[in-house]
Order: structure tokens, then sequence, then C-alpha cells
């Protein structure tokens, strides 16, 4: 795991504009054009991670999948058995807390599958393996939050997955000998499209409920056109995404 995350942190933006700048530095004087040129894409790819405008246009792209309407909400206990709520990560031992916490976009996540689950009634299962082999899972930190936060107790923890494929398998496995197979999958807007994709290969109906969306105006001034460092973050995220879809068309069609 560890050298695996070494190289896809490597090979993808920001960390490949980093590598591009190192050989720019380099080859500055055995090979100054091709040192230009690497300076050339690693500083302007710094900078159109940097645009707002950027990541709405690179959103609008990934989120195919429209937002639950309010009105919807209530009525979703008709139309699905569970509520999955995906995993994304933890933040290791907030001071504050005195222990691990989910993240920032996982509360997001959690905030809302507490707003279904409260609307609908349907209950909730969390799914997220350990975040580098340590324990506690991502399923157990988000049934925690889910409880303490929001008041909503989760029916069921996965907690072996490490991949949004794996998250949809396990998910599956669980489930399905409890004859419940349509699930309502809660995950961000740009993820959703991969997780439907997963969990209806699974063998699960599924009624997508995505969050997060990034793809609106943003409200930056200059139109978006001022480099903000919050954009070089989810350029990050919507790349890996970009990546993630990719490869599971290639390897799990």
């Amino acid at each position: 795991m560890p050298f695996r995350y070494f190289v896809k942190q490597l090979l993808l933006p920001p960390g490949l504009f980093l590598l591009l700048l190192a050989l720019a530095w380099w080859w500055r004087r055995s090979r100054p054009r091709l040192a230009g040129a690497c300076f050339a894409v690693g500083l302007g790819g710094f900078w159109l991670m940097s645009l707002p405008v950027v990541v709405q246009w690179g959103a609008k792209a990934l989120e195919r999948v429209p937002p639950l309407e309010r009105s919807e909400w209530t009525a979703l206990a008709q139309r699905a058995d569970v509520i999955v709520l995906l995993g994304s990560g933890r933040e290791r031992g907030d001071l504050a807390f005195g222990d691990d916490q989910p993240t920032g976009i996982g509360l997001e996540r959690e905030r809302y599958a507490a707003r279904l689950a409260k609307a609908s009634g349907l209950p909730v299962l969390t799914s997220g393996g350990l975040h580098y082999g340590t324990p506690p899972s991502e399923a157990k930190l988000m049934a925690d939050s889910m409880l303490d936060d929001f008041g909503v107790n989760v029916r069921w923890q996965e907690g072996r997955s490490r991949t949004t494929w794996e998250n949809a398998q396990f998910s599956a496995e669980l489930l399905e000998p409890l004859g419940l197979k349509r699930v309502v999958v809660v995950t961000h807007a740009w993820h959703m499209p991969r997780s439907v994709w997963s969990f209806e290969a699974a063998g699960l109906t599924v009624v997508p409920a995505p969050v997060g969306f990034l793809g609106t105006d943003s409200g930056e001034p200059f139109g978006g056109w001022m480099p903000t460092f919050k954009s070089i973050w989810r350029s990050g995220q919507l790349m890996n995404e970009a990546v993630g879809q990719a490869g599971y068309w290639l390897f799990y069609r």
C-alpha cells in the first residue's frame, strides 16, 4: 500500500507538476529546452488547478447525476430499502476530540444521509474499511459520528472495503441475504457516476443521492479567474476521480 500510494501521488497532480518543476531545475543547464517545457507545463498546471472556474468546468464534466428533489426525500422508502453512506477517509488523531474523526467531506455526506434517513425512515449502512490498515474502520467512525453528531443510529457497518468497487461488492454481500436489494447511495456528486456503476454491477438497484456539487457558480470574485488554494485541493479530487472512472471503465467493464 505505501509504495502504491507513493506512485499514485507522484503521477497525479499536483505531484506530477512538482515532479516536472524538479526536472526543470535538474535539466536547466544540460537540457535547457526540455527544462523550459517542463517548467511551463508544471507551472501552468498549478495555475490551472488553482482557478475556481476550472474546478467548476471539471466538476460539470463529472457530475452527471442530478440531485434528489426535496419533495422526494419522504418517499424514498417506497423506492429503496436502505441508505448506503460511502466513506471518504479520516483525520488522524484530532486533538480536539482525542481520536480519529471523519473528514470534512465525510461529514458533508453524513449530514445529507442523516437528513434523508430522518425524512424517509430508512435504515443506514456505512461502508468504508481500514485507512492504511489502522483501525477503527471508516464505517465505524461514520457510524459513531452519525449517532453523536446527527442523532441517527446506523444499523449495519461494512468495514472491509478499500475502494468504491469493494464498497459495492461488500455492501451487496451484507444486504442481499437480508432480502435488501434497493439502495440509496450517498456520496459526492463528482463520485456518484462511478458509485452508481459499481453498485449496479454488484446486482443492486440504485437511487443516487449526490451531495456537494462543485459544478455550480462558485461566486468567486472576477468570475473565478483568481487563484485560490482551495481550488488546488478540489482540482486534485476531481482529477483523481477522473482517473478512477477511466480505470474502472478499463478493468471492470
